[in-house]
């Protein structure tokens, strides 16, 4: 039998969805390095689309993705599915436009990493996503 915490972490897929190259494929060998199973996007549509089908469970979200930006896609992703963790990659973001994204629902805010601190705040945060996915609501 396998135990329940890796039976998640085997169902769950995060998300990459940024328009930088280099940020999605250093964000995913890091994930990947940490075990989670992990698909990369710079496309609006196909994040929507993995959100709506149930495939990502946490999303670390770019600041624009295609033409849409953060502001735009959080809402719609919450939409699909109101228990999406998502993590917005952002650094040079106008304060009010991160208080609009916290108001929406994003579970956490975090600049790309550059740093192996940066790195394992990264990591940290899929883990606390998974977890909190993974613990009962009263909804």
């Amino acid at each position: 039998m396998i135990p329940e915490k890796r039976l998640i972490r085997v169902m769950l897929e995060l998300l990459i969805a940024d328009k930088d190259m280099g940020t999605r494929r250093q964000m995913a060998n890091l994930l990947i390095e940490a075990g989670y199973d992990v698909m990369v996007t710079d496309s609006a549509v196909k994040t929507i689309e993995g959100v709506r089908n149930k495939k990502a469970q946490v999303v670390f979200l770019g600041a624009e993705l295609g033409e849409f930006t953060f502001v735009e896609l959080v809402p719609l992703l919450k939409r699909y599915n109101h228990k999406l963790k998502i993590v917005l990659i952002a650094d040079d973001t106008p304060l009010p436009l991160i208080r609009k994204a916290r108001e929406e629902g994003i579970f956490y805010h975090a600049l790309r990493p550059t740093e192996p601190e940066g790195e394992e705040e990264i990591r940290q945060v899929a883990k606390c996503a998974i977890e909190n996915l993974a613990r009962p609501t009263d909804h």
